[in-house]
Order: C-alpha cells, then structure tokens, then sequence
C-alpha cells in the first residue's frame, strides 16, 4: 500500500536536531480496514483496494444506522467489513500484492519518517465573498467622499468587446474545494496512537477528512550537485 485515509487533529510545533521550531499538522491515519479489492483478471478491469476510514455507528444505540441505505449496507457485509463515514479507492500496479477483505491496514505499515507525502483534502469554505476577500484586491479610496472601498471597480470596456470576459476575478463562491499539497515530509509516527506528524499545514479544517499517499513527484535533494556549483562560483 502506498496510500491511507485520515483525518486532520490539529497543528501544534516541533523541534528538530539543530534547535529550529518547525509547524506540523498531527493527522489521525488510520486504522483502515479493507473494503473491497478490485483486480485486472476479474470483471472490474483495474487492480485497486477501496479503503475505508472511521467506524459509522448507529444512532440512539440502535442495531442499523440511517444513514446507510441498504444497497451500501450489503455491500460492505459482503467484504466482511463494518460502515465507514469516509471510503476512497487507492489504484495499484499490476502485480502488486493485494489485501484481503476486512483486512487493518495501520499507519506504520505505509509511511515512516523522513518519507514525503501528498496530502489531498477540501478546503475551507467561506460562502459567497466579495473580490478584497477572494481575490486579495486592494480596494479603493477611503476619503474624499469616495463610496467603493470593497468595490471591483470597472470589469469591462464600454463597446469593444462590450462584455466581461471570460476569468474575469469577481466575487462569488470560495473555498470548499478539492486541494493537494505536494510534498510534504513526515516528521514522526506515533503508531499506537495512529497518529502521523507532517511538516507544514494541510487543506481544510479541524476535523476534515484526509486523503495521504506517498509522493507523486518527490525531487530528492542532490547534495554533490549543490557542492559542484558552490565550488564553481569559488573559483
């Protein structure tokens, strides 16, 4: 596996081996049970795992919830496995050595430090906010009788093209979407606690669910190379 779900605690601070305080988000990761394993040779056509996160327990200490219907109840009985608030699919290589349904997958089993990671989750939504908010603009006069503070100012010409085009910043609806920052390097594991420590923040709030996979596009770091160039500008 080289992927696992989760959900955001909080961000607190670390301090490394030279003295430096560094922010970290502390992410609840897992433990994920196996819901579903989908491979090339079978019907479904791709080979993937369909993970699931964070137990979803039944109201008022009944025996079913309501908020399951029945189709996703089977569904999750059928692969031996309980209802889950938060399921996403990891995709895998072919060949790769496949989990069997029901089966925990716990965070020290995907990741360890310094590993580095992309995070994906929804951003905080802020409703409908004007373009100082939205867009950082800097707004207008505030003296001399002026009355556009927070206002746009002009979004088009007069005749030609004789409308507003098409990107146009203006205000409107912000945030709540989906985001992945890239990168991120993994301070520490608490593996009883399932809990992972990332350097720097991450998408969404206290609470919002995560998805964590180990990095895309990581650039590891060329010290010889570094060395060459600070040797040629010696010379």
């Amino acid at each position: 596996m080289h992927a696992i779900l989760g959900k955001k605690i909080r961000m607190t601070q670390l301090w490394n081996d030279k003295g430096e305080v560094m922010p970290v988000t502390v992410i609840q990761a897992g433990p994920c049970q196996v819901v579903q394993v989908k491979s090339k040779d079978a019907k479904d056509g791709y080979t993937a795992v369909q993970l699931g996160f964070e137990e979803l327990l039944a109201r008022n200490g009944g025996k079913g919830d309501s908020r399951t219907t029945k189709p996703v109840a089977g569904h999750f009985k059928k692969h031996n496995a309980t209802p889950k608030r938060f399921v996403r699919e990891v995709r895998l290589k072919d060949g790769e050595k496949l989990p069997a349904p029901g089966e925990t997958i716990k965070v020290d089993a995907v990741f360890a430090p310094p590993q580095l990671v992309d995070v994906i989750g929804t951003s905080k939504g802020h409703g409908y906010a004007g373009v100082v908010k939205r867009h950082h603009f800097s707004g207008g006069f505030r003296s001399h009788g002026s009355k556009s503070w927070r206002d746009p100012g002009s979004v088009s010409s007069n005749q030609c093209p004789g409308r507003i085009w098409p990107g146009k910043r203006n205000s409107g609806h912000m945030g709540d979407v989906r985001r992945t920052v890239r990168n991120l390097e993994i301070v520490k594991v608490e593996a009883e606690q399932n809990l992972l420590y990332v350097k720097g923040g991450v998408p969404g709030p206290t609470g919002g669910y995560l998805f964590i996979e180990k990095a895309k596009a990581a650039k590891p770091k060329n010290t010889q190379a570094a060395a060459g160039k600070g040797a040629k500008k010696k010379k």
